[in-house]
């Protein structure tokens, strides 16, 4: 089993940063795929960025140049950087890891990105 923690999410005005994080329990951490979903109100749950095992990035089309995926094996941590925040990223951001052909999905955390 393993168990997801986000932290860091906020208020915050538009053209900001924050960086999220998301803790995971488990020592095979290095061997999942980690990801960040999120979900607006009302709105279907959309992939935001994913990184492997190995370091290889994945982004939406929305969030490229924008924001940076990440992970520390040795924390077992996966960040997410959000810089140049738009008020259409506003949502709860939902850590994900993949392993051993189970999903694990964390709490969420919200971001809301408004003036």
């Amino acid at each position: 089993q393993v168990q997801l923690v986000e932290s860091g999410g906020g208020l915050v005005q538009p053209g900001g940063s924050l960086r999220l994080s998301c803790a995971a329990s488990g020592s095979i951490f290095r061997t999942y795929v980690m990801g960040w979903y999120r979900q607006a109100p009302g709105k279907q749950r959309d992939l935001v960025a994913t990184i492997t095992s190995g370091g290889r990035k994945n982004y939406s089309d929305s969030v490229k140049g924008r924001l940076t995926i990440s992970r520390d094996n040795t924390r077992n941590t996966v960040y997410l950087q959000m810089n140049s925040l738009k008020p259409e990223d506003t949502a709860v951001y939902y850590c994900n890891a993949v392993g051993g052909g189970q999903f694990y999905w964390g709490q969420g955390t919200q971001v809301t990105v408004s003036s």
